[in-house]
């Protein structure tokens, strides 16, 4: 019998965060055992034995129904995320053909889609599933020089968010940001567990960072869809900004993201000073380039 380690940590905690009142079951008396659910509540929530729902609880999900799974989401008050996430362990635990796994991570990007971020003004760039940055456009890479310039290789959020002390002033809510990166790299180890490059990440950060440890246990997992962004530049300060994140259709494992600001409010003004920030840089560079040449 195949069981998975991943399955049984993830059960077990949706299981411990639900009390019977939120399912509408009676508690009986106030000395329960265990937090949350019993397994045989579980059950039969979900409308399975007590033994099917313990071999499911053990990590053994190879054979589970579409439908079984709906009702097991269902008992356990899954989100869509961990709904999603609960069908990619089931897919890893089934044949090789059924897995979302096989294809590996890109780790380049299309020149299309390097046009397309050069024509896009606001902030935009790519990334992969283990969030490699591989792709930005200028007002991106000028956004991004804390996180672009750091010691950690390859350029990788969850590297420079647990790794290197400047993204603590980078991010203004830093325990958000380790939170939100985390549970975005458990969906995607459940999406391709046999990815090699996510499991050596994974590993790094597990030893290297205690923080990341700690997350990691919790089995959190979410979607990194839309929503706010609070980023402290070293060069213009606090920036307010909003995000929508699109995957790629001809490159599924590639996403976009791309900010917007509300025009005349000082975010707007202080990505316009980014700019010129930038221009600064890149003549420096290229001022620096030339008077290192060798003169003829």
């Amino acid at each position: 019998m195949s069981t998975n380690p991943e399955v049984t940590e993830f059960l077990r905690s949706r299981r411990a965060r639900i009390t019977p009142e939120q399912s509408g079951l009676p508690a009986y008396g106030g000395n329960r055992r265990v937090p949350g659910l019993r397994r045989e509540e579980v059950a039969m929530l979900a409308g399975v034995s007590v033994d099917y729902y313990v071999r499911l609880e053990r990590g053994n999900l190879s054979g589970a129904s579409d439908s079984v799974l709906d009702a097991l989401a269902n008992a356990l008050q899954l989100d869509e995320a961990e709904r999603d996430h609960l069908f990619d362990l089931a897919r890893a635990a089934g044949p090789a053909s059924s897995r979302a796994s096989g294809r590996r991570p890109t780790g380049t990007v299309r020149p299309t889609i390097q046009a397309i971020l050069d024509s896009i003004t606001a902030p935009a760039w790519v990334r992969n599933g283990r969030l490699d940055h591989l792709a930005h456009n200028r007002a991106s890479r000028a956004l991004y020089a804390p996180l672009l310039g750091s010691s950690e290789r390859p350029t990788n959020t969850a590297r420079f968010v647990f790794l290197d002390d400047a993204s603590r002033e980078f991010f203004v809510d830093w325990d958000q940001a380790t939170a939100d990166v985390t549970a975005l790299l458990r969906m995607e180890a459940g999406r391709r567990p046999t990815d090699k490059g996510l499991t050596q990440l994974i590993g790094e950060l597990s030893t290297r960072s205690e923080e990341f440890r700690r997350l990691w246990a919790r089995h959190d997992v979410k979607f990194h869809r839309s929503g706010t962004k609070q980023l402290r530049h070293p060069a213009v300060g606090l920036l307010d900004l909003e995000f929508e994140a699109m995957e790629l259709p001809s490159d599924p494992d590639l996403t976009l993201l791309v900010y917007a600001v509300t025009p005349g409010s000082p975010t707007a003004d202080k990505l316009q000073l980014l700019e010129h920030w930038a221009d600064e840089r890149e003549a420096a560079g290229r001022l620096a380039d030339v008077s290192a040449a060798p003169r003829r």
